[in-house]
């Protein structure tokens, strides 16, 4: 299921999808990313707010990226109808969402490549997250340590890793981050970001001082909430220019 907000004109325009974030297992695409909306329409982007199946139990790790490439799929395919340009498609995700948002771009075939990526606090070295941080859940942290499943988990963990999947040719990245983030350390983007930039591909990394983790605590903070938004909408009228 996916929300959509289109310009009023005859467009073509310029398309966002928002992947939420949730910690895979929970998440809602009319609140959690809901502070994205205004100023992206504002900006005169269409925008697509989709919803993915929630992770229930392991072997689900990972299928939303499924539902990423769907999401890509269906809103090219009726570009006509909501009047955007399929040329001009950009991802925005934020928390586990710009996890899914990364791989879907950075595992997908030709045929699903965007233009640009806009990963909001997410995490991409899963392998790292989950040896320490509270983000993810305590019966990954067993199995990791104690199961006879460890090291296949572990091989999930890097397969789903969107660090692990950086080459030349990947669309340009900009990540938001925010520095006292509790749950995925800054780190997290700023060694993707290095990863990217390393191997030739585009980065950006925009560093929110002080903030923590989730787009709707820093709503409260008009110093943390506005300064990011400006930087969103000029990156991504920068990318997805005619």
């Amino acid at each position: 299921m996916l929300d959509a907000a289109i310009p009023r004109g005859t467009g073509p325009f310029p398309a966002v999808i928002i992947v939420h974030g949730g910690g895979w297992v929970r998440g809602d695409r009319k609140i959690d990313v809901q502070p994205l909306f205004h100023p992206l329409m504002e900006a005169g982007f269409a925008w697509f707010s989709i919803s993915y199946r929630l992770m229930t139990d392991l072997p689900q790790f990972g299928d939303a990226v499924q539902d990423v490439e769907v999401a890509i799929r269906f809103v090219k395919s009726h570009a006509g109808e909501y009047r955007v340009d399929s040329s001009r498609i950009a991802l925005i995700g934020e928390s586990a969402g710009g996890q899914l948002a990364a791989m879907a771009t950075l595992a997908s075939s030709p045929e699903l490549r965007v233009r640009a990526v806009v990963a909001l606090y997410a995490p991409t070295d899963l392998r790292s997250l989950a040896q320490d941080s509270k983000y993810v859940p305590q019966w990954v942290h067993d199995n990791l340590k104690r199961s006879p499943l460890s090291r296949i988990i572990a091989e999930r963990l890097k397969q789903l890793s969107p660090i692990e999947h950086v080459q030349r040719d990947t669309p340009p990245f900009l990540l938001i981050h925010g520095t006292a983030d509790p749950l995925v350390p800054f780190a997290q983007s700023r060694a993707m970001c290095e990863r990217m930039k390393g191997v030739g591909a585009s980065c950006e990394l925009y560093a929110v001082a002080g903030a923590g983790h989730g787009i709707r605590w820093w709503e409260s903070s008009p110093r943390i909430s506005e300064p990011y938004k400006r930087e969103m909408v000029r990156w991504l009228r920068e990318q997805l220019s005619a």
